[in-house]
């Protein structure tokens, strides 16, 4: 956001909105209507934030027949103010976090918009659970936002150092901290790292993502659940997606804990995860080598030479075919939210990563 930009929404600065948006707003503000960011959609209605404060509103752009334009937690919309408040338009988003439906249909589900950082929270109660961790990034980077991954309850923690190496390795790129709400272990890092922008914390459910938002948040907000000893679930204490402002700037979006983590149309996603895999493929002898038996396949040889962990391939192929599977069923047309300028931001963010973590 330029130095120079005077918010002429009132306040909403704290909660993201920037000159770029402002430009975006200008016919809406012509048209009489006010912008919003929402905090939460309930049943055909939605808390949303004004430069005059949070109203209850209705919403009027509702797309039954196409989950990825309906109104989610952190959009930008224009409202028409009154006694019935009512929302009657998005702005275009920067950045969403899309999973498969729950239903298993063709559609996708939008969990959060224009988000800046995607906490991933892994408890270091359990051991870490590498397929889930690689879901969950490819969600991540496939957003268009940075990934960051979070190690929590680190006071339960048989060995964090290990956890820590291993998460690392899983995640080139992307920053892995260990941190634990009981103790305020890192919390100040943490803190520092999220300022100004918009973060949502993604993770199963018991991952720690309430009691680690209510550490950051310096107050018992969210409600937090007990976790089972036998298997480390929790339940699903955050019941729908919220976003509340951070004490030292930004804001904060926690999900309900994701028992299905499907990915959907997130190719990008999976290239940077297995970023490494994608390098060793540009080195086989066939352009189509599917990296089972065929002659002259780098990737085989980096496993035989153990550079390659096994499971790794294994893991890449499962989500490949999950995502090309997931591809198929999916109209063009529910695919067309998906932007190019999206497409070219996460583009973007892998070089750069990729960059970075050469330089290290």
């Amino acid at each position: 956001m330029s130095n120079h930009f005077t918010d002429p929404s009132g306040g909403l600065s704290p909660y993201g909105w920037t000159e770029s948006l402002d430009q975006a707003f200008a016919e809406h503000r012509e048209a009489g209507l006010e912008p919003a960011r929402i905090a939460r959609v309930d049943r055909g209605l939605c808390d949303a934030i004004t430069g005059s404060g949070p109203v209850r509103a209705a919403l009027a752009l509702r797309h039954a027949s196409d989950p990825l334009l309906t109104p989610c937690t952190g959009d930008w919309a224009a409202l028409r103010p009154g006694r019935e408040p009512r929302l009657v338009a998005l702005l275009p988003r920067r950045s969403t976090i899309v999973r498969s439906s729950a239903s298993r249909t063709s559609h996708g589900q939008v969990l959060a918009a224009n988000v800046d950082t995607v906490v991933i929270a892994v408890p270091l109660s359990a051991p870490l659970d590498a397929a889930k961790l690689e879901r969950l990034l490819a969600i991540a980077w496939d957003s268009a936002a940075r990934p960051l991954i979070v190690l929590t309850k680190a006071d339960l923690a048989a060995d964090a150092a290990a956890a820590h190496a291993e998460a690392s390795a899983l995640a080139p790129g992307v920053d892995v901290l260990v941190s634990s709400a009981a103790t305020g272990e890192n919390l100040d890092e943490l803190t520092a790292l999220l300022s100004g922008g918009t973060t949502v914390l993604l993770g199963s459910s018991g991952a720690g993502k309430s009691s680690l938002a209510n550490a950051l948040l310096g107050d018992e907000r969210l409600a937090v659940g007990e976790v089972r000893a036998q298997d480390g679930k929790g339940r699903h204490t955050t019941v729908r997606r919220e976003l509340v402002p951070l004490p030292g700037g930004g804001v904060l979006i926690d999900t309900p804990g994701l028992r299905a983590i499907s990915l959907y149309d997130a190719a990008d996603g999976l290239e940077q995860v297995f970023a490494e895999i994608e390098d060793l493929a540009r080195h086989c002898r066939f352009g189509d080598c599917a990296h089972d038996a065929e002659p002259g396949c780098a990737v085989q040889a980096a496993i035989r030479a153990g550079e390659l962990p096994e499971r790794r391939l294994a893991s890449y192929r499962k989500l490949q075919r999950e995502n090309t599977w997931a591809a198929a069923r999916t109209d063009a047309r529910l695919r067309g939210e998906r932007t190019e300028q999206q497409k070219a931001i996460t583009r973007h963010l892998r070089a750069t990563y990729r960059f970075r973590d050469r330089q290290s």
